[in-house]
């Protein structure tokens, strides 16, 4: 199972990212969707996300993929600014 949520600012991008979302799950919230499907889908769903919309993320936008009930996986899956939030500082 995959949590899918997004913040595009691009209203065109929010509209064609979501209707590519809904296909694969149900929406929670307006833009949290769950995704219940087998392992070789989901892959399929982050392939086609990184090949078709990362590119066109914004600075300001942020996606958050995160693997619920996967297996092998246990990482979230950060794209456009979301992406900054997973590095980790150290100040000495």
């Amino acid at each position: 199972m995959l949590i899918i949520s997004y913040d595009i600012a691009d209203d065109k991008l929010r509209a064609r990212f979501s209707k590519f979302i809904r296909k694969y799950g149900r929406r929670i919230q307006y833009s949290v969707y769950e995704i219940h499907n087998s392992d070789r889908l989901i892959r399929t769903i982050i392939f086609q996300i990184e090949s078709q919309f990362e590119k066109q993320f914004s600075p300001t936008d942020s996606v958050l993929v995160v693997p619920i009930s996967w297996p092998n996986e246990e990482k979230i899956v950060r794209y456009g600014y979301a992406k900054n939030e997973e590095m980790d500082f150290i100040f000495i």
